[in-house]
């Protein structure tokens, strides 16, 4: 099944673990997918938005963390079933009870410069690929949050999974770090890559014209395939930050516009997955032309939604 998805950026900063969080919420509320967020980042960002602090540091005590499970497959060469790692029932939306959580910790780095000292790069990638592999098959969408820049573990997710997907804020210097993860794509091509599921603009300031212009000259780059819905940096994004300690809606979490456009976005990429985006359609369709065509899908499932929340 391709459905395992990296989400990553040369470059920090564009929001990354914040939009995992998000499309990770709607795709599990408004389309009842089952989802696997794998924190690949030694700043376990993603598990800090997604757990409370006592649930995540006694995952961590416990050694339940990616890097428990590498450490183990790799350095110690035991075979270890990686869902003995995964915490549910994660997320402070009420209806999103479907995402599961390969949580991170900040000793990632450490494993890595393992890896790299004992040439295990290789046994590195062949995890990966068979964890993938078993996670596709079990869960809906896999989303791995890789960190930034390109390690030797993010690396074996951008060879592995079936997708890469990538935010960007509009702005230079996030836009050099699509370039250098293209130009890095193109290298060794027999080692195999992930397909690129497109970019994301993300944090867009609408008061700022220059983030417009930005916009702009992102979607003019075929090779870029920007998705049609971007993600405006608001409020509601984040505060996302910190955990409600007590179960919320979705619409309370993603008001307005807010769950409106992250809707549009999930729509657009399950199409994307599915195949359903060929090259030559997303050319000839514009942004609005786009967003209109998914107005009657966003309809359709919110009135899914109130049915299944009446019954």
């Amino acid at each position: 099944m391709r459905n395992t998805i990296t989400v990553m950026n040369a470059k920090g900063g564009v929001g990354k673990s914040t939009l995992v969080l998000a499309l990770a919420e709607t795709l599990a509320t408004y389309h009842g997918k089952s989802i696997l967020v794998i924190d690949a980042d030694a700043q376990a960002s993603v598990s800090h938005l997604l757990t409370r602090q006592p649930q995540l540091e006694a995952a961590q005590s416990a050694g339940r963390t990616i890097v428990d499970y590498l450490i183990g497959e790799v350095l110690k060469e035991t075979a270890t079933s990686w869902r003995d790692f995964v915490i549910g029932d994660v997320s402070d939306v009420d209806d999103a009870r479907s995402i599961a959580l390969m949580p991170s910790d900040t000793a990632l780095t450490l494993f890595e410069r393992e890896v790299s000292k004992g040439d295990h790069e290789g046994r590195l990638r062949k995890t990966i690929g068979a964890w993938l592999a078993e996670a596709g098959s079990t869960y809906d969408i896999v989303l791995i949050d890789s960190a930034p820049g390109l390690s030797v573990l993010t690396e074996c997710f951008l060879r592995e999974a079936s997708f890469y997907l990538s935010p960007t804020k509009p702005d230079y210097i996030s836009t050099r770090g699509l370039k250098f993860l293209r130009e890095f794509k193109e290298r060794d091509p027999q080692m195999g890559f992930a397909e690129n599921l497109g970019v994301v603009i993300n944090m867009k300031d609408v008061r700022f014209a220059q983030d417009e212009q930005f916009e702009q000259w992102l979607r003019q780059e075929p090779q870029n395939r920007c998705f049609r819905q971007s993600i405006p940096r608001v409020g509601p994004l984040q505060a996302t930050g910190f955990v409600s300690p007590h179960p919320r809606s979705y619409w309370a979490k993603y008001p307005g516009e807010t769950g409106d456009h992250l809707r549009r976005l999930t729509l657009e990429l399950l199409d994307r997955v599915g195949g359903e985006a060929l090259d030559a359609d997303y050319r000839e369709e514009t942004p609005e032309s786009g967003r209109k065509r998914s107005e009657s899908k966003v309809k359709a499932m919110w009135g899914a939604l109130k049915e299944r929340r009446v019954e």
